[in-house]
Parts: structure tokens; C-alpha cells; sequence
């Protein structure tokens, strides 16, 4: 598929662009520096709101590395190097990512293992990815994810909204997502803002979530309350463990690494191994 208008492509000699039909996602393929030979489930990293692949940082690699699994970082559609959405998704943008995308994803992948590591948006539509009790997900860790739309959250995107148009955040966030920047803060945005909006419906969606969830918040969240967790944990369907981060924001594993980390990778290493 070719470029649309002010769409430009960013990628790496280690990413691959994986058309999906009306879409293109710029895949990142991570493996852990030893193997011992056991087959593991595949760690898949939803970034958040306004993220990409390099706004991870180094977490996604030293938790593979960690666990000895092999990970896949990629772009959503819309931001860094993935192609702007064929058309206007509003405010259900995380459900479509969830309900329609990531199937299509993991089916051209050949991911039939994996475990869902989400942050910020990224970890809302893991849950409501989860929520269909789909074959090949086999647990679920969300770092500061929404259940509910918060007045805290609604706060900050407003602080965000002008912030990104003083021009200051805009500049910084088009070093990682080019000519999607303008759409990809614009969807965000208002679709948080919108009267009534929800990241996703709690009450219907969590209790069909079986697998086990790790939910994971910093204490001083700028976008969300410790009600997150409760909520979560709360209404899932299987079982489920919260931490809540002294000392960390809005990005507890680049706030707070060693520590997350250390519990995520705890977490996940015995649900790792492959039958």
C-alpha cells in the first residue's frame, strides 16, 4: 500500500511494515539474549495514547531478555511509522483496535501464544481485547490502563491539548510520529474529551476477562486514580493482582524500571512456557 499524504514512514533495518489489507503496522520483532531452548509465549507491547515503538524505551527488550521471550513491539494505527486510519474511528478507536486489528495482526504474525503487555490506552485495549477470552492470549499486564474516564484524566488532556498547541508538546511528539502527528494527538484528544466518553465498558466487558491480569498504576498518576485498580480488579472474571507505585506517574516502567520490571517479569516467567 503506498503512503498517504503526510504520512511518512520511519522505519528501522529491524522493523517490517505488515500490511493488514486497509492498513499498514510497522512491526518490531524482539528476542531475548539467551535461550535455553524452551518454547515460550510472545510478549506484545500496546504503547499508549500518544506513544510508538521508541517511546517504550528499553523496557519491552530487558523484560524479554528477563523472561526469555520472544516480544513484538509495534506501531497502532495512526502513530509513528504505521499508516493513518482509512477512515475516522471516533471515539471507539480502542475497541476497533481490540475487536478488529490485533486479530487481523496476529493472524498475518502467526502469533498463536502471547501474553498483552499495555500501557496507558495500550492496556485498555489489551482488557478489552482479553474480554472475548480469545485462544491465543494467555495473560494480561496493564500499566496505568482505564477502566473508567476519570475528571483527573480529563484535566490533563485539556493541559495536554494546550500544551500540543503553544507548539511545544506537538514538536517533541513529531519526532516520533512525523506527518501522523497532528491526526493521532487529534483523535486522542477528543475522543477523551468527548461528552460521556468511556475507554471501554467495564461492566460488560472485564468479567469476561479469564486469564490472569496484572494491573499496574504509579500512586501519583496525572491521568487516573487508584479507582483503576479497584475497578479492574474488581470486576475481572479470573484473578487478578494490582500494584500500586510510590513515587511514579503516569509510566510506571520507565518511572519506577527496576522495580516494575522486576514484578511484571515475576508475574509472567511462570505463565511463560509453552505446553
Amino acid at each position: 500500500m503506498p503512503a498517504r499524504p503526510g504520512y511518512t514512514s520511519s522505519v528501522t533495518t529491524s522493523d517490517r511494515l505488515i500490511t493488514l489489507g486497509d492498513r499498514q503496522l510497522r512491526v518490531r520483532r524482539l528476542m531475548p539474549q539467551q535461550d535455553d531452548g524452551f518454547e515460550r509465549t510472545t510478549l506484545v507491547f500496546l504503547h499508549e495514547g500518544l506513544g510508538c515503538i521508541e517511546m517504550w524505551r528499553d523496557f519491552p527488550q530487558s523484560l524479554c531478555n528477563a523472561t526469555r521471550c520472544n516480544g513484538i513491539v509495534y506501531d497502532r494505527t495512526g502513530y509513528g511509522g504505521s499508516s493513518p486510519w482509512p477512515s475516522n474511528p471516533g471515539v471507539r478507536y480502542m475497541e476497533i483496535e481490540a475487536d478488529e486489528v490485533l486479530p487481523r495482526l496476529f493472524e498475518v504474525l502467526g502469533v498463536e501464544d502471547c501474553v498483552l503487555i499495555g500501557h496507558s490506552d495500550g492496556g485498555t485495549i489489551a482488557l478489552n481485547y482479553a474480554a472475548s477470552d480469545p485462544e491465543p492470549l494467555r495473560a494480561v499486564v496493564t500499566l496505568a490502563a482505564h477502566a473508567i474516564n476519570e475528571s483527573v484524566c480529563v484535566d490533563s488532556i485539556r493541559s495536554a491539548r494546550e500544551a500540543f498547541a503553544t507548539g511545544g508538546l506537538r514538536e517533541r511528539l513529531a519526532r516520533y510520529h512525523g506527518g501522523n502527528v497532528d491526526a493521532c494527538f487529534r483523535l486522542w484528544s477528543e475522543a477523551w474529551l468527548a461528552p460521556g466518553f468511556e475507554p471501554m465498558d467495564a461492566n460488560g466487558r472485564l468479567p469476561g476477562i479469564l486469564v490472569p491480569v496484572q494491573a499496574i498504576q504509579g500512586e501519583d498518576d496525572e491521568y487516573g486514580s487508584e479507582l483503576q485498580l479497584g475497578i479492574i480488579a474488581g470486576k475481572v472474571g479470573g484473578y487478578c493482582e494490582t500494584r500500586l507505585v510510590p513515587g511514579c506517574g503516569h509510566a510506571p516502567h520507565l518511572q519506577q524500571p527496576a522495580y516494575v520490571l522486576s514484578e511484571v517479569a515475576r508475574f509472567v516467567s511462570p505463565l511463560a512456557l509453552v505446553d
